[in-house]
């Protein structure tokens, strides 16, 4: 089955439980922080330009939002976590959120964790990826904002984030940039493969 990636809408943005969509679809859900560049991740993989809204300001995605691909998945964009300037009472409501979505592992196809490849995981990365462990779905970990690193950087900066997450062999950590491209075929060929389509 092949997937026109230019055939994605908008379908909504759940604000709690009730609204989790549950059709049968395979959702594919993307997290990171709120300063990782996660909007610019979703619209390189699109090939779209303002697909998913990049704001100057981090933690603009402050509810679940669900885009259909082609009918044939969802891409689930969770809310940013970790940096975005807002109350302690906002941020807990994320958080709750979240952990609604993920006690529901029956919802989860496929995680995608975007993380800064320039620096160690954060403890709120470690959390991040324990819960998606915890829903026993596979995971693909994106390295963004390698264009930001000497070549001599790669390879151990990549070993660093294996390692703070602790992830098994089984989890593919994809060198990507949003900037530039780099990676954006390896990580679509490992999403089709992941929900079981071929593009």
């Amino acid at each position: 089955m092949s997937v026109n990636l230019h055939n994605a809408q908008f379908v909504l943005s759940a604000v709690s439980p009730r609204n989790f969509l549950e059709d049968g679809l395979p959702q594919v859900a993307f997290a990171g922080r709120s300063n990782v560049g996660k909007s610019s991740v979703i619209n390189r993989l699109l090939n779209r330009k303002n697909f998913a809204r990049v704001g100057a300001v981090p933690g603009k995605t402050i509810h679940i939002n669900y885009f259909r691909i082609d009918d044939a998945f969802y891409l689930v964009d969770l809310p940013g976590y970790g940096y975005a300037q807002v109350s302690k009472g906002e941020r807990d409501r994320w958080g709750k959120l979240m952990e609604d979505y993920f006690v529901r592992p029956e919802l989860l196809t496929l995680g995608v964790m975007i993380v800064d490849v320039r620096h160690k995981p954060t403890a709120d990365d470690g959390t991040m990826a324990g819960w998606f462990r915890d829903t026993g779905r596979p995971l693909i970990v994106v390295a963004n904002k390698l264009d930001k690193l000497k070549k001599s950087e790669i390879a151990p900066n990549l070993q660093q984030v294996r390692e703070t997450l602790e992830l098994g062999e089984d989890v593919p950590v994809i060198p990507f940039s949003a900037e530039k491209g780099t990676g954006r075929e390896e990580l679509l060929g490992a999403i089709l493969s992941g929900i079981k389509l071929t593009e």
